[in-house]
């Protein structure tokens, strides 16, 4: 081991050719049972949708630890997991479950995010649409669903918005998971939907999950915004 090498933090330090290998790997796994979910979800192919929906965030989860992922990454994809899985199950209670799950998933990236700054003109855009939003599906929405898909819209755009912080690729996937979960209260309100709604609601998903996921990694030679000074 090197002097610069025994002086630089273990977690600040570039992962080994053997982790870097694995991680491309399991990314690829995950593009490929995205791919196998979308196209499932495309052709009416349940089956295809049950088996690969589940595989995706643990490929995540294990790509990112192949990154040194942050502890409150990992934990926020694991609950998004949780989410997927209760949501393969069409009943009220598992809808509430899979709701509170992706909220401790919030909760976890909200913590990820810290105190970074965001520009305060977007707060007032993401608060417009939260107002908006909830306003126009308030009388369409199940009564017993009001408060908790008000109260979980509420947490949702908030790490929205903070997602921000960690810059434009993560900013980027908390709008997209604002999406996708508003095409599902769309849903639940019974609007009219696009054509194959659940293909909209998982691409934008899968796709704000690898975004959020990315744009949380330390660089190379970076770790939680502290450069590694080598010499």
């Amino acid at each position: 081991m090197s002097d610069t090498d025994s002086r630089t933090p273990s977690w600040a330090r570039p992962a080994p050719a053997r982790a870097r290998g694995a991680g491309r790997v399991l990314l690829g796994a995950f593009a490929v049972a995205t791919a196998v979910d979308l196209g499932s979800l495309l052709a009416g192919w349940h089956l295809g949708h049950v088996l690969a929906k589940p595989l995706l965030m643990p490929l995540l989860v294990a790509y990112v630890i192949t990154r040194k992922a942050p502890r409150p990454l990992i934990a926020a994809l694991l609950f998004g997991w949780g989410g997927d899985l209760a949501l393969l199950f069409d009943a009220d209670p598992a809808f509430l479950i899979g709701m509170g799950s992706f909220a401790a998933g919030h909760v976890c990236y909200l913590v990820l995010f810290g105190r970074g700054k965001t520009h305060p003109a977007l707060g007032g855009a993401y608060a417009l649409a939260l107002v908006g939003t909830v306003a126009l599906l308030w009388s369409d929405l199940p009564a017993d669903l009001r408060i908790p898909v008000a109260g979980y819209s509420l947490l949702l755009t908030a790490m929205a918005y903070r997602s921000s912080a960690l810059g434009l690729r993560a900013g980027l996937g908390g709008a997209l998971f604002l999406l996708s979960d508003t095409l599902i209260a769309t849903g639940v309100a019974d609007w009219p939907q696009l054509p194959r709604p659940d293909f909209w609601i998982m691409a934008t998903y899968a796709a704000a999950q690898y975004l959020l996921a990315t744009g949380a990694l330390p660089a190379p030679t970076q770790a939680y915004g502290r450069t590694v000074i080598q010499d």
